[in-house]
């Protein structure tokens, strides 16, 4: 596979064979990841909530109930000024999603200062490897940080693992320093390695070509264009229509002018057909949250195994965590996506 991270200045685009797989705009825009200086404003108990300035238009989203121990019994009051990380960005009426349990992602590891959680990606299957990279995460962290073992740590050494988690800790440190210093609302930390994060989110799987240009290729717009429609039509003759709505995606499924010898054998080629159609939007539009998708219904259940099994292999590519939940008793198939 030729897999191409495009870099420019106002983008950052990878494309797999020629064909766009994932778009990230340089807006300037908070983005996830970003780490700003905010301003607690009302707090609400009934929705356990905090609204913070962070110097948006829209209050930013601070939920009272943190994961990390570490903030249990140390109270929020209005006015208190503080580092947060954004989880959700911005969207449509909803201010971004935040939290102070912060992460710093690198190419081995993800360092949780703020919490002592050692994991490993759900990426590395094999029970032996998850053993080995588990211990050797409590190893590194001594019980006074959180880890979690990305897959691209496998191939190497514990000495290069631990080399990558100083770096991060220096800049949780950097982080710190510019804490007690910036005035809120303020940006602390910009993630906007993105372009670092992409590099090692894709290269961890294979050849990657990196290629810089002044401004987004015209190869790369031409898709955007056509992302950007509301019906993509499928090669065989199908389409899938995509609706975003406020609290989930609905994606379905039609037929429209493709037709074999029967009908079984038709609904069943376009909804595997429609697999890859749906991974590959989904990824371009980055979309997250929960998606609903109302495939053709399907008389046999052989089938909607078929289905499902096609459409977990399509997202096995996605470097954001997705769960195939199932089909619903109304038939839909039920996912969802992380969007960090």
């Amino acid at each position: 596979m030729d897999r191409c991270l495009h870099l420019s200045a106002s983008s950052c685009a990878v494309t797999e064979d020629g064909v766009l797989v994932e778009y990230i705009p340089l807006d300037g825009q908070e983005q996830t990841g970003d780490i700003l200086m905010a301003k607690a404003g009302r707090i609400m108990p009934g929705l356990e909530c905090i609204f913070t300035d962070i110097g948006r238009a829209k209050a930013g989203f601070l939920p009272l109930k943190e994961n990390s121990l570490t903030f249990r019994d140390t109270p929020i009051h209005s006015g208190d000024r503080f580092p947060v990380q954004v989880k959700k960005e911005e969207n449509g009426e909803k201010g971004a999603y935040l939290t102070r349990d912060l992460t710093f992602p690198g190419q081995y590891v993800i360092l949780m200062p703020m919490n002592r959680y050692i994991g490993v990606s759900s990426r590395v299957k094999d029970p032996a490897e998850r053993q080995r990279l588990l211990e050797t995460g409590q190893r590194i962290s001594g019980g006074e940080f959180g880890l979690v073992m990305r897959e691209a740590a496998l191939p190497a050494t514990e000495d290069e693992i631990r080399g990558e988690t100083r770096l991060l800790q220096e800049k949780w440190d950097e982080v710190r320093r510019k804490a007690s210093e910036e005035s809120a609302p303020g940006t602390i930390l910009y993630s906007a390695d993105i372009r670092r994060q992409l590099t090692d989110d894709y290269s961890s799987r294979g050849p990657l070509r990196i290629l810089e240009t002044e401004e987004t290729e015209p190869m790369i717009t031409e898709q955007l264009r056509k992302a950007a429609d509301r019906r993509v039509t499928l090669t065989g003759g199908g389409n899938i229509v995509i609706d975003r709505c406020e609290a989930m995606t609905v994606i379905d499924v039609n037929t429209a002018s493709s037709v074999l010898e029967n009908k079984d054998a038709t609904v069943l080629s376009v909804n595997l057909e429609a697999c890859a159609a749906i991974a590959a939007q989904v990824r371009l539009r980055n979309i997250c949250g929960i998606i609903l998708i109302d495939f053709i219904d399907m008389d046999t259940s052989a089938q909607r195994d078929a289905v499902q099994e096609r459409i977990t292999e399509a997202f096995a590519a996605d470097r954001r965590k997705t769960v195939i939940h199932g089909w619903t008793n109304l038939g839909l198939l039920e996912m969802t996506r992380k969007r960090n």
